[in-house]
C-alpha cells in the first residue's frame, strides 16, 4: 500500500485478502496484517516464515529445501476477551481512561499498561471471577488479552493493585466521565431512573471506625468540619439483605436506565440505612446535568422526607406503598370500586383519586397481578394447613402450654398474621385476617409524583425496577461480587467499580444481541488463540469461528476478528 504526502510517497507492506461486501456489491481488500514501512520490513525473515506456513498446511515449498517446521506451542480462549474488547474500544472507554490519567500523576508511558491492565480485569470479572492474584495468573497464562502482553508484559498482583488505586483516586470523575461517553454513544434515555440498594457481607471483623462526611466516605481527622461529621466504619454490621446480620457488611447502591443499563454504583458503610441515601444520589445525579428526572424505587424510600427530596429541582418519583401499613392512602386506594383495566396478561391497573380523602397531592395506582393472586391464595392456604396443625388440640392442655405454642407461633411472621387468641386464652385461627388479607391477594400500590405519565407507563415503570434486581443477581453471581478478597476501604471500592463496568459491558451485549452473557460467553469462548513456532518465527492466529460465532459479533455491532494476530519472523 502506497501513502502519498505532500513532499513524498511512502510504501507499506500489509498482509490482505479481498472480501465480498454485499453494499458496495464489490470486493474490498481487508487488511489482516501490516508489517511496517517497505524498506525496514526483514524480506528474507518474510520467506522463512510463508515457507514454514506451506509446510504446516501440507504445500510443497520449491524454492528452498525445509529448514524448520511450525507447531504449535500454546492455545487460549480469546472469543470473549476480543468480544469485550471490541465493546470497549467502540464505548471509548480506553481513551476514557488515558485521558483522565493523562491529567494525574505518573509517569506518561505507563498510560497503555494501565488501560490495558484495567481492562484485563473488567474482562477478568465478566468471564473468570477471582481474587486478583489469580487474575493476574489468568491474564497470563490462561486468556489471550489484546495488546496486553505489548504494553505491560507479565502482570503481577501488583500491578492489579495499582491500577485499582488509580481506579479510586480517579473517583466520581471517572464515572462521570463512562456515563458521558456511553449516554452519547448509545443515546441512553436517563429520563427515567431506577435505584435500589443491596448489602455484601465479609467473613471478617469489623473495621476501625474513622471520621467521615455526609456521603460516608472517609475524611481527614483535622478537617474544619470534622465535628460536624460521623465517625464509623465501613465494614460494620448492619440490616443485612443476605440473612447475615452476623457479619460485617458494606451497602452499594445502583441506578439503572429503563433499558437495564447500569449508569453508577455508590458504596455506603454496612449500618446506612435506605432512607438515608436518596439524597445523596439525587444531589449527586442533578450534578451530572442530567434533565429532569423520575426515581422508581421500592417501599423502603416512600418516605415523606425521601419524597420531598426527589421532587427538589422538578424531579419526581414512582414508589411502592405499603399495602399492609394501614395508612390512610392504603385504606383509601383499596377501598375505592372501580374496575381494572388490562394491560398486559399478568397485569391489571386501577388509578384511584383519593385526594379528597387523605389530602395527598400524590397520584395513585392499584396494580394486580392474576398469577402473583393465585401464588398468594396458594401460600397461604399451606400455611393456615400447618397453623392448624400446630394449634389442634390445644384447648385440652394448660395455660402454661398453651403460652408456650403461642410464644412459638410468634416467632413465624407467617403463621402469626393469622391467628388469635380468645378472651379465655384459647387459640384460634383468625377468620378476619384471612379476609383482609385475600383483599390483597397479588396487589400492590403506587404512587407518584408526576401528573402526565399514564396509569400504564407507572405500572410498568415500577415493573422495570426487576432490572436493578436482575443486576443485583449478576453482581453477585455472574460476577462474583463476594467473597471481596479486599480489607482496604479504597480496594473494596475499587473492587465495587470494577464489578460495575462489568455489568455495564455484559448488559450492552445482552441487549444487542437478545442472548444471556452466560450464552455469549459459552459460544465465543470457543475461539482460542494458537500459537505456532518454528526456527524461521511465530505465528499467533485465531481458530476459525463458526457461523454463529461471526453472527454474534456482528449483532453486537462489532466487526469479526482478524485470524492472524501477529506474525513474528525469526532474527
Amino acid at each position: 500500500m502506497k501513502r502519498r504526502t505532500r513532499t513524498s510517497e511512502v510504501s507499506y507492506v500489509q498482509l490482505a485478502h479481498n472480501e465480498w461486501d454485499p453494499v458496495k456489491a464489490r470486493s474490498v481488500p481487508k487488511v489482516l496484517h501490516s508489517f511496517g514501512r517497505a524498506g525496514q520490513v526483514d524480506e528474507e525473515g518474510l520467506r522463512r516464515l510463508v515457507g514454514s506456513v506451506q509446510r504446516y498446511l501440507g504445500e510443497p515449498d520449491d524454492d528452498r529445501a525445509a529448514t524448520s517446521s511450525l507447531e504449535p506451542v500454546d492455545s487460549r480462549p480469546a472469543g470473549g476477551a476480543l468480544l469485550l474488547d471490541g465493546l470497549w474500544r467502540q464505548l471509548g472507554l480506553d481513551t476514557v481512561i488515558t485521558k483522565a490519567a493523562q491529567t494525574g500523576r505518573g509517569r506518561k508511558r505507563d498510560l497503555g499498561a494501565l488501560e490495558r491492565t484495567l481492562f484485563a480485569l473488567v474482562a477478568s470479572r465478566a468471564l473468570a471471577p477471582s481474587s486478583k492474584l489469580a487474575a493476574a495468573e489468568w491474564m497470563n497464562h490462561d486468556v489471550a488479552i489484546p495488546g496486553l502482553a505489548e504494553v505491560a508484559g507479565e502482570i503481577d498482583e501488583d500491578a492489579c493493585y495499582r491500577a485499582m488505586d488509580w481506579l479510586h483516586a480517579a473517583g466520581e470523575g471517572f464515572e462521570k466521565a463512562v456515563f458521558d461517553q456511553v449516554a452519547d454513544l448509545l443515546n441512553l434515555e436517563v429520563d427515567l431512573l431506577f435505584f435500589d440498594t443491596t448489602s455484601t457481607y465479609f467473613e471478617a471483623d469489623s473495621d476501625e471506625p474513622v471520621v467521615r462526611d455526609q456521603t460516608g466516605r472517609p475524611t481527614a481527622e483535622d478537617s474544619e468540619a470534622a465535628e460536624a461529621e460521623s465517625t464509623g466504619a465501613f465494614r460494620t454490621h448492619g440490616k443485612s439483605k443476605d440473612h447475615r446480620d452476623d457479619l460485617p457488611q458494606i451497602v452499594i447502591g445502583m441506578a439503572v436506565t429503563r433499558t437495564g443499563i447500569p449508569i453508577r454504583v455508590w458504596c455506603w458503610p454496612g449500618n446506612t440505612s435506605d432512607s438515608a441515601l436518596i439524597r445523596q444520589v439525587r444531589s449527586e445525579l442533578r450534578d451530572w446535568s442530567l434533565s429532569r428526572i423520575v426515581y422508581a424505587a421500592d417501599r423502603g424510600f416512600t418516605s415523606a422526607a425521601n419524597r420531598r427530596e426527589l421532587m427538589a429541582g422538578g424531579d419526581g418519583y414512582i414508589l411502592g406503598e405499603k399495602l399492609r401499613s394501614n395508612s390512610p392512602e392504603a385504606r383509601a386506594a383499596l377501598s375505592r370500586p372501580g374496575k381494572y383495566r388490562q394491560i398486559r396478561a399478568n397485569l391489571h391497573v386501577k388509578e384511584v383519586n383519593i385526594a379528597k380523602t387523605t389530602g395527598a397531592a400524590d397520584r395513585f395506582v392499584v396494580c394486580s397481578n392474576p398469577e402473583q393472586a393465585d401464588r398468594d391464595a396458594h401460600t397461604r392456604a399451606e400455611m393456615l394447613t400447618k397453623l392448624t396443625t400446630l394449634i389442634a388440640g390445644t384447648d385440652r392442655l394448660s395455660t402454661t402450654k398453651r403460652a408456650e405454642i403461642r410464644g412459638k407461633i410468634s416467632t413465624m411472621p407467617g403463621l402469626n398474621r393469622y391467628l388469635r387468641t380468645t378472651s379465655s386464652g384459647l387459640l384460634r385461627i383468625d377468620k378476619k385476617a384471612i379476609e383482609r388479607e385475600a383483599n390483597l391477594d397479588g396487589k400492590y400500590l403506587l404512587r407518584t409524583s408526576n401528573p402526565h405519565l399514564s396509569a400504564e407507563d407507572i405500572a410498568l415503570g415500577y415493573k422495570q425496577l426487576l432490572e436493578v434486581e436482575r443486576g443485583w443477581r449478576d453482581m453477585k453471581s455472574t460476577l462474583d461480587l463476594r467473597p471481596v478478597f479486599h480489607r482496604r476501604e479504597d480496594r473494596i471500592r475499587s473492587h465495587v467499580t470494577l464489578c460495575w463496568l462489568g455489568l455495564l459491558m455484559i448488559r450492552l451485549l445482552e441487549n444487542r444481541t437478545d442472548q444471556t452473557w452466560n450464552q455469549i460467553r459459552r459460544q465465543v469462548q470457543r475461539i482460542h488463540q494458537v500459537t505456532l513456532a518454528g526456527d524461521d518465527g511465530t505465528v499467533q492466529t485465531l481458530t476459525r469461528p463458526t457461523a454463529e460465532q461471526n453472527q454474534l459479533f456482528a449483532t453486537a455491532g462489532l466487526q469479526a476478528p482478524k485470524r492472524l494476530t501477529a506474525m513474528t519472523p525469526a532474527a
